[in-house]
């Protein structure tokens, strides 16, 4: 962050009362529900003896990859690879990069990452991949890492059929530079089905298909020893079902408004918000609401309205009401002053979190400090 805005902001660290002076609209984290959902997913892969490696296109935030690492991942995914380059370069030093390695470009670039010494994993789903990402490799005088993603269900990447999987096995066991790392299998769809059971149901199907690519490599003498994939909202059935040694669940840090209508009272649903939109309201003419400065641009709009938490606004009043406005039903006989101060909560987390360039941690009304968001605004 630079410019007055920002220094301004700088400027308020550990001050008392300082969370409700952030210039808005400001992306703030509970540091307190932030700090307790990371210790509670490190905790159950624990108990369940599997590796956590959180997916950051979550957070895109080095500062928030290293708490997770502190509190035992082994790592942090990322959905591309300027995301794991922008996060390297801020220090982070184990990453898979989750989407499949297509052109030469991209491979080239991702060996030139792999030799400035992080520990960098690929995903490849064709021959051509394999082909291009061996190609790269060799170049730079490397071996590189990979899995094979596998097509669990949701049709966007990813093998289809065990035969598909092992005949990209032989062509990685033929590239000197390769090295076969595993398999990936990911159910973005079942994320946020309703119900316990149902997402239990559909990521039974899905690691039932992972598990058949898992066991014709294996038949065939090639080793798979990551078996990676899931999500906060399969933590549960993952965990249950046994197929995955690694776990990528993201959002679990921050839980969106999607997760909390989808997850309710689950035991995937057991963390807390803790990522918000703060805002303040910069009109209140009109007799029935108010306007805030934060609309379209503020938020994703993929997914439920934004959430008011701050009193005395209700979590319905919310609506948008242009690209920079948002508009709150006024609560009947309250008056509201004008700079009044809400937060609210995230829509959808990831694409959310892409629209700022830093995050506010705060505790109670203490801003504590201010971090930047490396792998935000579209990394390439």
């Amino acid at each position: 962050m630079t410019g007055p805005a920002a220094a301004f902001a700088r400027s308020l660290v550990g001050r008392p009362g300082s969370r409700w002076r952030l210039p808005t609209p400001a992306l703030v984290v509970d540091l307190d529900a932030f700090e307790a959902n990371v210790a509670r997913m490190a905790e159950r892969a624990r108990a369940a003896g599997v590796a956590l490696r959180p997916h950051a296109k979550t957070h895109k935030s080095a500062w928030v990859a290293q708490r997770q690492i502190e509190a035992g991942a082994v790592g942090v995914c990322c959905a591309k690879l300027g995301e794991a380059e922008a996060l390297a370069a801020a220090g982070v030093a184990d990453i898979l990069v989750t989407s499949p390695v297509a052109s030469l470009e991209v491979a080239e670039r991702a060996a030139a990452l792999a030799r400035s010494g992080v520990r960098l994993a690929l995903s490849v789903d064709s021959p051509d991949g394999v082909a291009t990402l061996g190609s790269a490799a060799k170049s730079a005088g490397l071996v590189l890492p990979v899995q094979i993603d596998v097509d669990v269900g949701t049709h966007r990447t990813g093998v289809v059929t065990p035969n598909d999987a092992l005949a990209l096995a032989v062509a990685i066991a033929a590239a000197p530079a390769l090295g076969l790392r595993g398999v990936q299998g990911y159910g973005g769809n079942w994320q946020h089905t309703k119900g316990a059971e149902n997402r239990l149901e559909s990521a039974r199907e899905g690691m039932a298909r992972l598990n058949a690519v898992v066991q014709t490599l294996r038949g065939h003498a090639h080793a798979v020893e990551v078996i990676t994939g899931g999500g906060t909202g399969t933590n549960a059935a993952d965990r249950e079902l046994g197929v995955l040694n690694e776990l990528q669940a993201g959002s679990y840090i921050f839980m969106d408004n999607q997760y909390v209508d989808a997850l309710g009272d689950d035991e995937d649903g057991a963390f807390a918000s803790s990522l918000f939109v703060q805002a303040q309201v910069i009109s209140a003419n009109a007799p029935r609401w108010v306007t805030l400065d934060a609309g379209l641009k503020a938020f994703a709009t993929d997914g439920p309205k934004p959430r008011a938490v701050t009193a005395p606004f209700g979590p319905d009043d919310y609506f948008f009401f242009g690209d920079e406005h948002g508009g709150l039903m006024r609560p009947e006989g309250t008056a509201i002053a004008l700079g009044q101060r809400v937060e609210l909560t995230a829509p959808h987390c990831d694409p959310t979190v892409d629209r700022y360039e830093a995050f506010h941690l705060v505790r109670g009304d203490v801003l504590e400090a201010i971090v930047p968001i490396e792998a935000g605004r579209q990394s390439q």
